[in-house]
């Protein structure tokens, strides 16, 4: 299973220049893992993430609610412009469960590209803290759940 996050609402660059999550942010992503970790969905065994300080936040947030043991890393190739046929091939490859935290345009592109076979049009609306889980059918992947903060009553 594959899980590709949009990182969470964050704050603007002209409030913070590292644009760390929001409260908001940060409350929606934990009730997004919270959900995901009493779903029957595996477990990922590795979180990789773009290495900027929003993607990391929002992995260690998904880390300690949906998979203690995971592997936490910031791996290159995950930026909101770079291409996406790396990633493409790298993922054909892997075997275990893993969850990549990003940003857009970037998931979007890989999302259609892994199930469509071309990076436009977009297949699926990313939402900041949500989650689009894909399984691997044969060569090709297939889009097995959606779960975004707005599919959810927040009080706030």
């Amino acid at each position: 299973m594959l899980f590709l996050i949009q990182h969470g609402e964050a704050m603007s660059e002209a409030e913070h220049p590292e644009r760390p999550l929001t409260p908001r942010g940060r409350a929606e992503v934990q009730y997004v893992a919270e959900l995901l970790a009493r779903s029957s969905m595996p477990r990922p065994r590795d979180i990789w993430h773009s290495g900027k300080r929003r993607a990391a936040e929002t992995a260690h947030i998904m880390t300690q609610a949906l998979a203690p043991a995971a592997s936490v890393q910031a791996v290159e190739g995950l930026m909101p412009n770079d291409d996406v046929q790396p990633m493409a091939h790298r993922l054909c490859r892997a075997s275990d469960d893993l969850m990549i935290v990003g940003h857009l345009p970037f998931l979007s592109r890989l999302t259609s590209l892994l199930v469509a076979g071309q990076e436009e049009p977009a297949l699926v609306r990313f939402r900041m803290g949500g989650v689009v889980a894909l399984d691997r059918e044969n060569e090709r992947w297939v889009i097995v759940a959606v779960v975004t903060p707005e599919l959810v009553r927040l009080d706030m």
